[in-house]
């Protein structure tokens, strides 16, 4: 079975990406869909994020508005979320690996908008990293509900520059030419996956 990692800094189109991916019937195991699962009521972070950050649950489950004002620029406080976070989402991956690994399924994708920051490309065998134009990105980003120049800078500094990202990249996948133009560059690398015996 192939892993590919698939990553890309915020607003470079990864997500809709994954959204192809998954449309061609590849499997793919979305570390942000799993957050919000680890955080809605029942959730198993829910308790343990309650702990750490007083004042953070709502409804039983975990108000991400609030617990981001708590932990976005606070290094400490941050790394204090990923202690928790990190091992669930971890374990998670590991059970859809081994889900599709009984199931024999040929290539499995791991949605990760963190992966070399958090160390995931280590599991990977192949790491496809989604870009964009920085001027892009940044109109893509001050559009989303809420975001701020100062928010947005508070993000890039938690990630790679996108331009090591790259560096690091079996593969690269450019977002920034419209969904047509991207849908063909992945049916192309696609089409080579499938070729493979």
């Amino acid at each position: 079975m192939e892993i590919v990692g698939l990553t890309g800094s915020i607003a470079m189109g990864k997500s809709t990406v994954a959204r192809l991916i998954g449309r061609a019937r590849i499997p793919v195991h979305d570390a942000d869909a799993c957050v919000h699962r680890l955080f809605a009521r029942g959730g198993a972070a829910v308790a343990p994020v309650g702990r750490a950050f007083p004042g953070v649950i709502r409804d039983g489950s975990v108000d991400r508005n609030r617990l981001g004002s708590l932990v976005i620029g606070d290094a400490g406080r941050l790394r204090q979320l990923e202690a928790i976070v990190h091992p669930l989402v971890r374990a998670d991956r590991d059970r859809f690996l081994a889900r599709h690994r009984r199931r024999r399924s040929r290539l499995v994708v791991l949605d990760v908008p963190l992966l070399f920051e958090s160390g995931g490309d280590a599991v990977c065998d192949t790491v496809l990293v989604v870009t964009a134009p920085a001027y892009l990105q940044r109109q893509r980003v001050l559009a989303r509900p809420g975001m701020t120049a100062q928010r947005l800078a508070d993000i890039l500094r938690r990630q790679m520059p996108d331009r090591a990202k790259r560096r690091r990249a079996d593969v690269v996948i450019h977002s920034g030419l419209g969904l047509a133009a991207t849908s063909r560059e992945l049916a192309r690398w696609l089409a080579g996956r499938r070729r493979r015996p």
